[in-house]
């Protein structure tokens, strides 16, 4: 296993090694960290993938999971980033695979299943196009850190007051913002939209995820300066995100491609300059934009 990169951000710093997941994961101490996300590949013929074959990943996810168990401690988490697997139309949701997987791990306990929607991707001719992906976070015991003020979001009606009761004028939600729930949508007025076209975080791994989806498990699910891992790194989002939260990473990726472009990133972070779209309300058309308009031939009923 070759370190093939470090980077340091203030106080913290993120490690990245060439190597595979199993053989990165057991070189690390056992119970030494606070937190693991990681998407590791989907087996539906992108260039990493060794087949496009569904069984290839629930394999995958036997081979690694007792490994990524060790590595956390008591009350650390684990969350797993994963969308669908298609093959000639018929779709196999990977989240249920990981789940069934899961289920007889009395070391682990399935917290949230967070559905993250978006509005551009592939599109499908023959079904509904799929908008959305899946994060199964779950929890090393029972105790477990969850930092709810870190990531709350504006309420939707942030004036309201209690009209009645004993409570009667009071603020009816919480001043810091309301808990973001458990599905993600950017057709709320604050959304995480994907990686892609002009995505400004674009690099050219095929299937990069957000940083702002990254930096919400973080801030959530691990402490300041806490060691988050992980062992699929692929263009170092996770560790990306946990620089920019002040939080030590150690990651792997077989693949010398993404790694370079792993190194890229990162360096771009210590120097100032990398790009990273912020958790920030999405623009909501007014109506007057030119691309807002309903084009003529539409008919109103």
């Amino acid at each position: 296993m070759n370190l093939h990169s470090e980077h340091r951000l203030d106080d913290s710093a993120a490690r990245v090694w060439n190597s595979d997941a199993v053989a990165f994961l057991r070189n690390l101490d056992p119970a030494s960290v606070d937190l693991i996300i990681t998407s590791p590949p989907y087996f539906i013929g992108k260039e990493y993938d060794s087949s496009k074959c569904a069984k290839d990943f629930l394999r995958e996810i036997k081979r690694v999971k007792r490994w990524m168990v060790r590595a956390l401690k008591p009350g650390g988490s684990l969350c797993w980033q994963v969308g669908n697997h298609v093959k000639d139309g018929v779709l196999t949701p990977l989240d249920a695979i990981i789940a069934g997987e899961f289920f007889t791990n009395s070391y682990l306990n399935l917290r949230n299943r967070i559905i993250w929607t978006f509005n551009h991707g592939a599109h499908a001719s023959m079904r509904f196009s799929g908008r959305h992906e899946t994060i199964l976070w779950y929890t090393k015991g029972e105790a477990s850190t969850f930092n709810l003020d870190g990531v709350r979001v504006p309420q939707i009606y942030p004036g309201k007051r209690h009209y009645k009761g004993p409570r009667k004028g009071e603020w009816s939600g919480n001043p810091l913002g309301k808990n973001p729930g458990d599905v993600w949508d950017i057709g709320d007025i604050w959304g995480i939209p994907n990686v892609k076209a002009n995505h400004v975080e674009k690099t050219e791994h095929p299937c990069q995820f957000p940083t702002a989806l990254v930096r919400r498990l973080v801030v959530a699910l691990s402490p300041p300066g806490g060691l988050v891992v992980d062992p699929y790194a692929g263009s170092a989002t996770t560790a990306v995100a946990s620089l920019l939260e002040n939080r030590n990473f150690a990651g792997s990726d077989i693949d010398l491609k993404y790694l370079q472009i792993a190194e890229s990133r990162l360096q771009s972070l210590v120097n100032g300059n990398l790009q990273v779209r912020e958790d920030i309300p999405v623009h909501m058309p007014t109506g007057k934009e030119k691309v807002a308009k309903r084009p003529p031939h539409f008919i109103c009923v």
